[in-house]
C-alpha cells in the first residue's frame, strides 16, 4: 500500500510524507482494524452484504456486540448500510481494508519463515 501524500514532500526512502492529519487519519483507520471481532465481520461481509441478524450468526458474537462493532466499522467508514425493509444491511464501502489485511498476513508469514529458518540454521 502507499499512502499518497497531498503535500508532495517525500521522505529518505522516496515515500510521500504525510502531514499531521494525514497521520492522524492513518493511525484511527489502523485502530479500527486492531479488534478482531471487527475484522471477523468484515472477512464475513468480504463475502457480501448481510443483516444484522445474519452477522450475528455467522460471526458468533452477541447482538449488542455486534452492533457496537458494526456502528464503529461505520462511522469509520470501512462499511455502508442501507435499509431494507426493518432490516439493516451493512456492506463493504473501503475494499482497501482487504488489501492491508493481506499486506500484514503476507508479512508475518515471511517473517514466521524468516525465523523458522533462523532456528534450523
Amino acid at each position: 500500500m502507499r499512502i499518497e501524500s497531498t503535500s508532495g514532500h517525500r521522505s529518505r526512502g522516496g515515500h510521500p510524507s504525510l502531514d499531521a492529519a494525514q497521520l492522524q487519519a492513518v493511525a484511527e483507520l489502523f485502530a479500527v482494524l486492531s479488534e478482531g471481532s471487527r475484522l471477523r465481520i468484515l472477512q464475513i461481509l468480504q463475502d457480501g452484504p448481510l443483516s444484522v441478524g445474519e452477522l450475528v450468526e455467522r460471526s458468533h458474537l452477541k447482538q449488542a456486540n455486534a452492533s457496537k462493532q458494526l456502528g464503529i466499522l461505520l462511522s469509520a467508514g470501512i462499511i455502508a448500510r442501507r435499509q431494507d425493509g426493518n432490516r439493516a444491511i451493512y456492506s463493504i464501502r473501503l475494499p482497501l481494508v482487504f488489501d492491508l489485511c493481506e499486506l500484514v498476513c503476507r508479512g508475518m508469514a515471511q517473517q514466521a519463515a524468516e525465523r523458522a529458518a533462523a532456528l534450523r540454521g
